[in-house]
């Protein structure tokens, strides 16, 4: 049995357990049954809401996922290359992982106000810090011998030295980096929204609980896992196996 197989019938017998769960149990208005949720999903689409919602969400979360890339893998490399920064600046960065994004919003709104510009900073927060610390322990793993014998084939020790052997040596640690800031990402993100204005699947989200509409706030639910699931297998994971196969780091298949 293929896998594809096997997880379409764990979601039809999910969608079965859960319909039969709300009629057994009598949930009411406190969760949604399946055919609510499908009717709350079609009014979404039909009337535009959901679309533009994910639309902006994705818009913000790829400015703020581009951001957090650029900033933690800089962050990361310096980390791994200078020992001072990554004694001082590196413990600092451990200390602000630990924090949860969402806990910056009032000092953002303070900054910059009710607006994209918060959730933009605190997206960016939720995913710079765990980039940073994947970058600086795959760079710092790299075998010597590696940088050496680059180095002895006139690589140097500059830009082409980090774009052609340090990156893709540190590319399993790196990857593993990416999808977790994606993740962190879409955290901080829906967080934002739930305050912030304008359009966005968190202020949907709040919209749904000010409503009592536990059909549209699952939707929602619904939406931010899928678009999740869908960018990390299509995207990330994709990515992953080309680049693992292009340095011959991908396992045999059998």
């Amino acid at each position: 049995m293929s896998t594809a197989l096997r997880r379409t019938i764990f979601l039809v017998l999910l969608l079965i357990a859960w319909e039969a769960g709300f009629r057994i149990f009598d949930w009411g208005w406190k969760f949604p049954s399946v055919t609510q949720t499908l009717q709350a999903f079609y009014d979404g689409i039909a009337h535009g809401e959901l679309l533009q919602a994910a639309g902006a969400s994705m818009l913000r979360l790829l400015i703020s996922f581009a951001l957090s890339l650029a900033i933690g893998m800089t962050l990361g490399f310096l980390f791994a290359r200078y020992r001072l920064l990554d004694d001082t600046l590196g413990f600092l960065v451990v200390s602000l992982q630990t924090i949860p994004s969402i806990a910056w919003l009032p000092f953002a709104i303070i900054w910059f106000g009710l607006n994209e510009s918060s959730v933009i900073f605190i997206t960016t927060l939720g995913a710079t810090w765990t980039m940073a610390l994947a970058s600086r322990t795959g760079i710092k793993n790299i075998p010597p011998i590696y940088l050496r014998a680059a180095q002895t084939m006139g690589t140097g020790n500059g830009f082409n030295l980090f774009i052609q052997v340090m990156i893709p040596a540190a590319f399993p640690h790196l990857i593993n980096g990416v999808r977790t800031a994606w993740a962190f990402a879409w955290r901080a993100l829906v967080a934002g929204e739930l305050i912030a204005k304008g359009a966005g699947l968190g202020q949907l989200l709040q919209d749904g609980r000010n409503l009592g509409d536990t059909s549209l706030m699952l939707c929602i639910v619904i939406i931010i896992a899928v678009l999740g699931t869908v960018s990390d297998h299509f995207c990330f994971k994709k990515l992953e196996d080309k680049v693992l196969e292009r340095y011959g780091l991908a396992g045999s298949k059998s």
